[in-house]
């Protein structure tokens, strides 16, 4: 008899034991499509800005005048479609088919959210008026640098983002310094191509 209610036990701990195993298997996956449908949840609260510009269209080639083999200057931007909470815009321009790295062309920040425009040939100064900044690219200096490729073409991104902050960084910051800066305030972003090949 007491072997037999011994075998009782031993089974019925057994049995409890997967069903503690198969709850917590269960809760984990729970827990982990949570987590992946809160990411979601936060990546469609981004918005979408388009992003355009007048001296050439997303994708195509960009005119000499904006790169290094002619007038160097920066291309006109402009953008809408923004959060109300907006109260900065950041570009970055870099060139992700260079060699090693991604080449920085333009770093500038604390673009007031009452503007929709850069004009084009915006001056190198470090402080520009209404506040804005601009930081240090990879070729050491403040303020655009355009396309010098030295073989092949190349993709040349200008991605804008809509913060919820003005943005307290040197006006000498890298772009890792503003992308670190932007961490939680961004509200919303958008990108325009421009490719470029020398002859």
């Amino acid at each position: 008899m007491a072997i037999l209610i011994r075998n009782i036990c031993y089974m019925t701990l057994k049995i409890n034991l997967k069903l503690i195993i198969l709850f917590f298997s269960f809760l984990n996956v729970f827990c982990a499509g949570s987590e992946k449908l809160n990411n979601k949840t936060n990546d469609s609260l981004v918005m979408k800005i388009v992003l355009k510009s007048n001296g050439f269209n997303d994708g195509e080639m960009m005119p000499a005048k904006f790169t290094c083999d002619g007038e160097n200057i920066s291309p006109q931007l402009s953008w809408d479609s923004v959060p109300e909470k907006t109260k900065t815009f950041a570009i970055i321009c870099d060139d992700p088919d260079a060699p090693m790295r991604a080449w920085v062309h333009w770093v500038i920040f604390n673009i007031p959210a009452n503007m929709k425009e850069l004009k084009e040939g915006m001056k190198k100064n470090s402080i520009l008026e209404n506040g804005i900044k601009q930081g240090t690219t990879d070729f050491g200096e403040t303020g655009y640098g355009g396309p010098c490729p030295p073989s092949d073409t190349h993709r040349y991104y200008f991605k804008i983002y809509a913060l919820d902050c003005e943005l307290n960084l040197k006006v000498d910051a890298t772009k890792e310094q503003l992308l670190k800066a932007m961490e939680g305030h961004i509200l919303a972003e958008g990108e325009l191509i421009g490719k470029y090949r020398r002859k």
